[in-house]
């Protein structure tokens, strides 16, 4: 079984003392490539280091998360264009909307989500979007561009019916992450993992956060890692009535296709 994670924050201070036994311990799960997510200007040349570190195996992304939206000046941006040339480099993002934290002022994230689409069109990328409670904005921002952007995904989803039902209207891709083994908040996502072609799904664990709360046993640190991707897979196999073999071929040809590893 081979699995890729598309969303892992490897930059995150928690991986630095261990990251070589972080990915050796992900590669024993089936875990064998790994998009690393840029969320900010300096997380993104981070990111981008680490994919030159690991080649083959890392990957990485370019962009600046809506709660660093005050990023998003000239000056950010033409930092993030430059990352965005390297070969390493899959996906603009993480970029789009979140109006659950609000920790940047929604006009400019919303200048910041459309600056990124700019970036997106003018490259032939794909898009790593972010968007919690921030449905019908996101999709209004979205949508009049999408007959000139690559492929899209929306990262880590949580939303409702509706939501998804329009992003799967745009042909966009919907990521799957452990939020949907949670049973205080991720129950809904269960029918609606069910409602995703799967053609358009693809997996993640959003590592450090959204620890899958149905391991067992239940690890001793609150840390979740990219290992814990197969997990997320059998479980979502299992809602699915697919073989974790069946599915994790099919989110792993779709990953491989969508960054074009």
């Amino acid at each position: 079984m081979k699995l890729i994670d598309i969303g892992a924050n490897l930059t995150h201070e928690s991986f630095a003392p261990d990251l070589l036994e972080v990915l050796t311990a992900a590669q024993s799960e089936g875990v064998t490539k790994l998009i690393v997510t840029g969320a900010s200007v300096t997380g993104s040349e981070d990111a981008l280091a680490l994919a030159k570190r690991f080649p083959g195996t890392l990957y990485s992304t370019a962009g600046i998360h809506p709660h660093h939206a005050e990023e998003a000046t000239p000056a950010g941006l033409s930092a993030i264009d430059r990352l965005l040339a390297a070969s390493e480099v899959k996906a603009v993002g993480e970029t789009g909307l979140d109006f659950f934290r609000d920790f940047s002022d929604r006009n400019d994230q919303q200048a910041s989500f459309l600056a990124h689409i700019e970036l997106a069109k003018t490259h032939q990328l794909p898009m790593f979007l972010h968007e919690r409670d921030a449905y019908p904005t996101f999709y209004e921002i979205l949508a009049p561009h999408r007959d000139k952007l690559n492929a899209v995904v929306v990262h880590c989803f949580t939303g409702e019916a509706e939501a998804l039902e329009a992003y799967l209207d745009l042909d966009l891709h919907i990521g799957i992450t452990g939020w949907i083994c949670d049973e205080r908040r991720g129950k809904h996502l269960v029918d609606l993992v069910k409602q995703i072609p799967l053609n358009r799904l693809m997996l993640e664990t959003d590592s450090p956060y959204l620890m899958p709360r149905t391991l067992r046993p239940k690890p001793k640190s609150r840390r979740n890692e990219p290992k814990h991707l197969s997990h997320i897979s059998e479980y979502v196999a299992d809602i699915l009535g697919l073989s974790t073999t069946a599915l994790a071929d099919a989110t792993t040809a779709n990953a491989n296709e969508f960054f074009r590893l």
